[in-house]
């Protein structure tokens, strides 16, 4: 975007310099038409003599007070000459009526327009040129002073004259509330504090994952208190030019002292706020200016009475540590996913200038989209009423809620990808595969919708959720996870007979839960409670960038053994299953085949059928124990 709006403006530029060439050219040929050839000053008899032998073409009579002041001639060859005349000119005009002259008789120019059309022109060029350079600055983005103000701040300030937001527009997040309300009592009071000899924190920093409403806590922060915002992100104070941003910085707050009681809210502070040091040779950069001169205003020698800084990151791990420190950042507080009731909160306030029907309910959204951050639920509301406007629908209804659902996770429906009937009915058993052995499974999440339509990368599409959000897993529960997310390649197996690519993703996820239950959670029997490896990772994004390996090549065996053993009895649980009920497999695929997507009562009742084979296998099992025994 950057780069598009520097060549739009480098375009502008160039426009505007090829206008004013134009302007200047046409303005010097206009007044200068008369002035490019040479004038001569000669006698009057000799004027009158060049007259006579036909040399002058033309001749302009200048009058002043009903007398001649100056005869002015046009020569054959382009040039001019003037003359002043002694007295009246009535031979002259009775000469060049003879000779054929035409003749013009004009007043003459006083001293003030003669002054003027000299003037003129270059009043003209001036106001040209200034009319473009400040056109070309406002294009640029920085208004007619741009050129002159890199070190001033870039922050937006928001005073009582525009909409505030308050902590009724923030939903969920109650202990991320409770924390900002010292934060906002010292804001409206601050003499109830100094009284007690309290100081309230200089520097508050949220932390949490992208899209959790961190920025939006900061401004109904501003909107309880009351007070200026000065909001600014944490890349608009870097420059190419060396002290530009450390002036921008003392900008800042300088404009903050004014308004004070106020915040300043830094978004994505991470930009400016990195470890010191860590460029190529850990060099003084501009960026480390930048974060000197920060790190001085927000505990420096002059303490600034009433100005608060909030912060706003997803990396915490990349900080200085300088900044983190008591007296700047004193208190740091985690915005992190919602939670089921949070996501409910969320979606109701999202959905306040939205028509929905009266089938629509909240809880159960909410229940279906664990993980999901504020952002992605107002996403999810937008979509659905998107899917509304393309069905000419006059409200939303949970039907179009739900396939918006299904769009955000898995992506958008594909209606031009047609498998085969062949490969339509893998995908059926497939899908199917993972919803029995979920469901046959003690701990197996619930199962919400099963769907043969291609969305994305995914040729099939199967909803599971959890009953409720969980904080803890045991080893039984991972176990069980592996097992269902195997259930596909074991259902294509016992009933195909052999195994197709489209559990790849699959042995990929499960795979994973595998390692981590062996080398990070410490549940291999074999290796014990120990962990292997350091992983370096981006906290709150949970990407890991690389691995410190501590373990020898003995230990590294052992643990792709481990790995392959808790895979292989997964797989044997959930192929087992699948033997248990084909009657159950074949009728909900063949359900699938027939409506492509089954959710609600109607899922509900064809799994019913897995957890009738269930108590059935399980009362054969414990009728066999007994007669053995």
């Amino acid at each position: 975007m950057a780069e598009k709006n520097k060549k739009n403006f480098l375009k502008k530029e160039i426009i505007a310099w090829v206008i004013l060439i134009i302007i200047l050219f046409s303005v010097s040929t206009f007044f200068g038409r008369n002035s490019g050839a040479p004038v001569a000053t000669v006698p009057y008899s000799e004027f009158i003599d060049r007259v006579n032998s036909g040399d002058v073409t033309s001749v302009e009579i200048k009058m002043k007070e009903n007398y001649p002041s100056q005869v002015i001639g046009t020569l054959k060859d382009g040039s001019f000459i003037d003359s002043y005349p002694p007295g009246n000119i009535d031979t002259l005009e009775k000469d060049l009526i003879e000779k054929g002259v035409t003749y013009d008789v004009n007043p003459s120019n006083n001293t003030f327009w003669m002054i003027f059309w000299n003037i003129a022109p270059w009043i003209l060029i001036i106001g040209v040129w200034w009319f473009f350079m400040q056109k070309m600055m406002q294009g640029a983005g920085g208004g007619a002073n741009q050129a002159f103000s890199f070190g001033k701040s870039k922050a937006k300030l928001f005073l009582d004259n525009k909409p505030r937001v308050t902590f009724k527009d923030v939903a969920g997040v109650e202990e991320v509330k409770e924390e900002l309300k010292e934060i906002i009592e010292f804001l409206k009071n601050p003499k109830k504090f100094a009284q007690f000899g309290a100081k309230i924190p200089k520097g508050v920093l949220l932390l949490g994952p992208p899209g959790c409403g961190k920025t939006l806590i900061a401004r109904a922060v501003a909107g309880e208190a009351k007070v200026p915002f000065f909001s600014v992100s944490g890349s608009e104070f870097v420059e190419m030019f060396v002290g530009v941003g450390a002036s921008r910085v003392r900008d800042l707050f300088k404009q903050a002292k004014t308004y004070g009681p106020c915040i300043i809210f830094i978004d994505e502070i991470d930009a400016v706020g990195r470890h010191r040091g860590a460029g190529i040779g850990g060099g003084h950069d501009e960026r480390e200016q930048t974060l000197n001169q920060l790190l001085v205003e927000m505990d420096g020698f002059d303490p600034h009475t009433g100005i608060i800084v909030m912060a706003a990151t997803n990396r915490p791990d990349i900080l200085d540590t300088a900044l983190l420190r008591p007296g700047r950042f004193d208190r740091r507080i985690v915005v992190g996913l919602p939670t089921s009731k949070d996501r409910e909160e969320i979606l109701k306030v999202h959905g306040k200038k939205k028509t929905f029907a009266k089938e629509v309910n909240f809880k159960s959204i909410a229940q279906q989209t664990p993980g999901f951050t504020g952002a992605d639920l107002e996403n999810l509301l937008n979509e659905a009423a998107l899917l509304a406007i393309r069905k000419n629908k006059k409200e939303i209804s949970q039907q179009e809620i739900e396939e918006a659902v299904d769009k955000v996770i898995a992506g958008p429906e594909k209606k031009s990808l047609i498998l085969s009937e062949e490969e339509k009915r893998a995908v059926a058993i497939h899908e199917t595969g993972h919803a029995i052995v979920n469901t046959a499974l003690p701990t197996g999440d619930i199962v919400h919708r099963i769907s043969v339509v291609s969305r994305g990368m995914a040729l099939g599409y199967n909803l599971q959720l959890p009953e409720r959000d969980k904080y803890l897993q045991k080893k039984s529960e991972l176990m069980n996870k592996i097992s269902a997310l195997l259930g596909g390649r074991a259902a294509e197996e016992v009933m195909l007979h052999e195994t197709s690519t489209g559990a790849a993703n699959d042995l990929e996820r499960a795979t994973d839960i595998a390692r981590k239950m062996v080398r990070t959670y410490g549940m291999s029997d074999k290796l014990g409670p120990i962990t292997f490896g350091k992983h370096n990772e981006m906290i709150f994004l949970g990407k890991e960038l690389g691995e410190e390996r501590d373990y020898s090549e003995t230990t590294a065996n052992l643990i792709d053994a481990e790995v392959k053993k808790i895979i292989e009895t997964s797989y044997e649980k959930a192929k087992l299953l699948i033997e248990k009920q084909l009657n159950t497999v074949m009728t909900i695929t063949n359900a699938l085949l027939e409506k492509e997507t089954l959710q609600g009562e109607e899922l509900k009742k064809y799994l019913s059928l897995v957890k009738k084979e269930k108590k059935r296998i399980a009362k054969k099992h414990s009728k066999r124990i007994s007669t053995s025994s």
